[in-house]
């Protein structure tokens, strides 16, 4: 169990800070942090920062550790806390901190006040606890990364929750309404009430159990699934009202599983009520008979959506008004006659460039009889270069053919006139002027640059490593004294 003592929070100092947040930038890429490069992106002033990483280390918001000859830093969830904590109070959000009113296998509840006096909800995400290890089988927080620390994956849980809160609370589902989230920490509005769990009698129970089963089909209705709907994430008032909590594991109705989430969902309470309440229904939803209304899953990418879905919600035409399903209609209509029109056009262009060339077979045969006549050279010769030329001229040809079709297939208007004036502009080329000598020093030289960077880059790895060398063996000699 991690304790979570704020009164060292208000005697921290800016350069601490600078380094709790220092050591947080450098755990994006190392498990375990070396304090050169915390000093180094710390940037302190006068120094100090390994006086100041002794000193966290005795407040136990970070640990030093030595794993396979490197020695370093990380955070521990008690710099984390009030790495977030310092957030909240900059924006005037937490003012102080209460007692703590629940405990979960993933997260710890603790009551906190602004400057006002209005009590609120202080939610801190504690993945990584004993009896709840396999959160990168169960949860798809990591996607495709495979590995991660337990604060990143607190991080990700707790920004899930927050945007699954604030879709339903504006879509007026009873959940609690969110404020503010940083890092692992949410601040929410205190709800009065109770968890159904510890409520060992009510009125209306067969009110209460069509609520329940109401809001089941609700959320069904947007496209979610809660995955663990049960007794000790809802909460009741006086009046009987309800209000859904913990949130982060909710799933997409797409989901492979989600008709066995759905019926452990409706299971769940069928069974508490019978067990505590002794109140028996067969009246009971099925994910089948549920129509999505509002794909909220789709908005918020939750677990088990995909991009297939998406698509086919938005090519969905069935909702559509009819004049917007014939305007569509029309603009296909529209582009189909305008490639049309282009086709006639080039064909036009194309029968008109052949009327106008003269008899080449004629005028071939005149050509290779005068020249043969005025050079000495056999007719044979002449055929065989002219045949030549012809070759080469139509490889020419389907080249620069080739460059339009794909130069026009680059083109982002249909409009003839823009056509015209943007195939212009791609099929223009310019040779360089340079000669092959030139062309060759340009060569070098760029050679000769990427020698040289390659050269500085060898030359400050050895530095950095030679650096790190002086340091163990000037400061990190006693550091197992220190702890």
């Amino acid at each position: 169990m991690v304790k979570f003592d704020v009164r060292q929070l208000r005697y921290l100092s800016r350069e601490e800070f600078r380094c709790l947040v220092s050591l947080e930038m450098g755990m994006k890429n190392h498990e375990i942090v070396p304090s050169e490069l915390i000093a180094s992106i710390a940037n302190l002033r006068h120094g100090g920062c390994y006086k100041i990483l002794r000193d966290l280390v005795q407040y136990k918001l970070i640990r030093y550790d030595h794993r396979n000859g490197i020695r370093g830093y990380h955070l521990t969830y008690a710099g984390y806390d009030y790495l977030a904590l310092r957030s909240f109070s900059n924006q005037n959000v937490v003012y102080s901190i209460g007692n703590r009113i629940g405990v979960g296998k993933e997260s710890d509840i603790y009551i906190a006040a602004s400057e006002d006096g209005t009590q609120y909800v202080l939610k801190l995400h504690r993945l990584g606890r004993i009896c709840f290890r396999k959160v990168k089988e169960k949860r798809d927080y990591l996607k495709r990364r495979k590995n991660a620390s337990w604060l990143y994956l607190s991080r990700l849980a707790a920004e899930r929750e927050f945007s699954f809160l604030k879709a339903l609370h504006d879509r007026g589902y009873p959940v609690p309404e969110p404020l503010a989230w940083n890092r692992h920490a949410i601040v929410m509005k205190l709800i009065p009430g109770y968890p159904l769990s510890q409520v060992n009698e009510i009125t209306n129970t067969a009110k209460v159990y069509t609520k329940l089963m109401q809001l089941i089909v609700r959320l069904a209705q947007m496209g979610l699934i809660h995955g663990d709907f049960n007794e000790f994430n809802l909460m009741i008032d006086d009046k009987e009202k309800i209000t859904v909590i913990d949130l982060p594991q909710m799933i997409s109705t797409s989901h492979e599983n989600a008709a066995y989430y759905f019926d452990r969902d409706v299971e769940c309470i069928r069974t508490w009520f019978k067990k505590r309440y002794d109140f028996d229904s067969d009246d009971r939803p099925y994910l089948s008979d549920i129509i999505c209304e509002t794909p909220v899953d789709v908005e918020m990418k939750a677990s088990g959506y995909t991009k297939d879905i998406k698509d086919d919600f938005e090519n969905l035409s069935l909702n559509k008004p009819k004049e917007e399903m014939w305007t569509d209609m029309s603009d296909e209509d529209s582009e189909d006659s305008e490639e049309e029109e282009d086709i006639e056009e080039e064909e036009e262009i194309e029968s008109e460039s052949e009327e106008h060339q003269p008899d080449s077979g004629e005028e071939g045969d005149k050509s290779v009889k005068e020249s043969a006549v005025e050079t000495g050279k056999s007719e044979e010769e002449k055929e065989n270069e002219e045949k030549g030329t012809e070759e080469e001229s139509e490889e020419e040809t389907e080249e620069e053919s080739e460059e339009e079709i794909n130069n026009k297939s680059y083109l982002p208007h249909r409009d003839k006139e823009r056509q015209k004036k943007s195939v212009h502009q791609f099929t223009v080329y310019q040779k360089s002027n340079l000669s092959k000598d030139d062309i060759k020093k340009k060569v070098r030289a760029n050679e000769a640059k990427k020698r040289l960077k390659q050269s500085r880059i060898k030359k400050g790895e050895k530095y950095y490593i030679n650096r790190e060398k002086r340091a163990a063996a000037n400061e990190i000699k006693g550091a197992d004294s220190w702890f």
